[in-house]
């Protein structure tokens, strides 16, 4: 194992070190996804990432843990994914190098075959007895077998590199799926949702059709977090996934927008219908009860407020998602565990919340 140079050695251990010491400072769990974050700012090479934290502690004073997830998701894990994608492209394009080598190969044996040929045609026409004769045939004989045996390598070489290339198409294809897949619910994520947001209300406008937009957010979920730890957060995370996609079809899509927020856009679908849906969703979370895996404590239920929106005339996807999002602080205000549209009297759509209850 070659042995890393002293300077290295103590430059990464003080990078460490700083790391350690914002987490403590922070009062963060030294997990290893909060460790390389503040390793990343620690070196200074990811600017993006730096401004983004100086940002949220200035206005915030503190990073909560959907805030440090949000973090490495935007600006460590898209990076990776980034360099995988680039490293299948570059496999990808080594194997149709050797492809191409090997067929130029192969065009240079068909040249020299048939180079042979018009040399055997004229010792045809120049052979004066049998031994003339069987010298040229025996000529074009081993011609033909050499002919033969470049072919089956460049059949068998074409097969090797026609599996090898989808097999690298298929690892792409996972990469770009990775890219748009919240990891921990394997819901879409907010790049994906955005994208198809905006194509689904150009579908809707075109086809004259209703859009409707639901925003899901965990009731007191920073609370549940902190009382029972991340890991049991991340279930309540999976368990609320479960039952957005267990009520969800066709051509809806349905998002981790950040932290416990949700998100589901439903094409051709009505305010009333939507709200149907969203409350399938409220009532499926409500009735299931959480318990530790680990000793089977009963941790009791976790409930969700929805806010519903439908696509008006002239709406961006902005303005449908505030609409949407304006309904869901409602329901908060309004004692959450509840759905609440833009219909409704509870429902202040012509303002933004100052701040989003818990």
């Amino acid at each position: 194992m070659m042995a890393v140079p002293p300077e290295e050695h103590e430059r990464t251990l003080a990078f460490a070190e700083i790391a350690l010491g914002q987490i403590r400072a922070l009062g963060q769990s030294a997990s290893p996804r909060n460790f390389e974050i503040w390793y990343h700012y620690a070196t200074g090479y990811n600017q993006p990432l730096n401004q983004a934290i100086n940002e949220a502690l200035a206005t915030k004073g503190a990073l909560s843990d959907a805030d440090l997830e949000e973090i490495y998701d935007t600006y460590i894990a898209v990076n990776r994914l980034g360099d995988r994608m680039e490293t299948v492209n570059g496999r990808v394009l080594d194997e149709i190098k050797q492809v191409i080598t090997t067929i130029d190969a192969a065009a240079g044996s068909a040249t020299s075959y048939s180079q042979r040929l018009s040399l055997a045609s004229e010792r045809l026409a120049q052979a004066k007895d049998g031994e003339a004769l069987r010298a040229v045939i025996e000529h074009l004989v081993q011609g033909a077998k050499e002919m033969e045996l470049d072919n089956k390598k460049l059949e068998s070489r074409l097969a090797a590199s026609r599996q090898e290339i989808e097999q690298l198409q298929q690892n792409l294809e996972t990469v770009r799926s990775e890219a748009l897949t919240d990891p921990l619910t394997t819901l879409a994520n907010r790049k994906y949702f955005d994208a198809a947001l905006s194509k689904n209300i150009a579908e809707a406008i075109e086809k004259n059709e209703p859009l409707s937009l639901l925003m899901a957010d965990i009731d007191h979920f920073k609370t549940f977090n902190d009382l029972y730890g991340h890991l049991t957060g991340d279930q309540v995370l999976r368990l609320v996934a479960l039952a957005v996609k267990q009520n969800v079809k066709g051509r809806d899509v349905a998002a981790r927008y950040g932290g416990e927020e949700f998100v589901i856009a439903l094409p051709n679908t009505a305010l009333q219908s939507a709200i149907t849906v969203a409350d399938h969703i409220r009532r499926a979370v409500m009735t299931k009860e959480l318990m530790r895996r680990s000793n089977g404590e009963r941790l009791g239920r976790v409930t969700l407020s929805i806010g519903a929106a439908v696509l008006r005339p002239g709406d961006t996807a902005q303005l449908l998602i505030e609409r949407a999002d304006n309904c869901l602080y409602a329901a908060k205000r309004n004692g959450r565990n509840r759905v609440i549209c833009e219909a409704d009297p509870e429902a202040d759509a012509g303002s933004m919340p100052p701040a989003r209850v818990a």
